[in-house]
């Protein structure tokens, strides 16, 4: 008899634990909806988490990983999701890898996880991340190939986003390719400055007021003026 009232009361706590359990999965769901509809980031972050928790999934913490990605909290995303290089990685998941080691100034690591993005489907945005990840490493020539791959490919409505200024702006995504070609050309080469200049000249052509192209070009003619080792 006591056997049998110790199973009892064994499933009866089994059974309240999972309705606790479905109780605080709808609780955060309905959360979750709520605070992505008021846009509260912090809210969204808690829900997520809570439902990771409470019911752990691929699809949840990839989208975990991706919210605070999307809110520059970059080692939370990584330590969310890892940074190794895995063939069964969703999209997001590379994505977000990709993005968060690029931020948090990793490039040789951020460049394998945008090849993988490139390799899946291809694009010309990919390939300028490709490249300035590539010039950073010292692989010029690879740079090289990627840039002429973004020129080839670039479309006439693409843009990109520069920083550099406290006022961000955008500019056609071929003319930051032609920057980051003459970048490649000078670093190639260093006593081929005109031809350097001559691909930022281009990327001038294409947007007159793309301040970085300007930058680098006054710099290269300082450089030509006054060659690097003289005093």
């Amino acid at each position: 008899m006591k056997k049998i009232v110790l199973l009892l009361l064994l499933m009866m706590g089994i059974n309240g634990i999972a309705q606790t359990k479905n109780e605080l999965l709808d609780h955060y769901q309905a959360y979750y909806k709520e605070m992505r509809l008021q846009g509260d980031v912090s809210g969204v972050i808690g829900a997520l988490t809570h439902l990771n928790v409470l019911a752990p999934s691929t699809e949840r913490r990839d989208t975990l990983a991706f919210v605070y990605m999307n809110n520059n909290q970059h080692m939370q995303a990584l330590n969310t999701i890892g940074i190794e290089k895995k063939g069964d990685d969703s999209d997001l998941a590379v994505q977000v890898k990709a993005v968060s080691l690029k931020a948090l100034n990793q490039p040789k690591r951020a460049l394998e996880h945008f090849q993988v993005l490139f390799d899946r489907v291809p694009s010309a945005y990919l390939a300028y991340e490709i490249a300035d990840l590539k010039i950073q490493t010292g692989d010029n020539d690879g740079a090289m190939s990627s840039i002429d791959y973004g020129i080839t490919n670039s479309q006439d409505d693409m843009k990109y986003a520069f920083y550099e200024r406290q006022q961000p702006y955008e500019v056609p995504l071929k003319a930051a390719f032609f920057h980051l070609k003459g970048l490649v050309t000078y670093n190639k080469d260093k006593n081929n400055i005109e031809a350097a200049i001559a691909a930022i000249d281009e990327a001038l052509k294409l947007d007159p007021n793309f301040n970085l192209a300007s930058l680098s070009k006054q710099a290269l003619q300082s450089r030509k003026e006054k060659p690097e080792g003289e005093n």
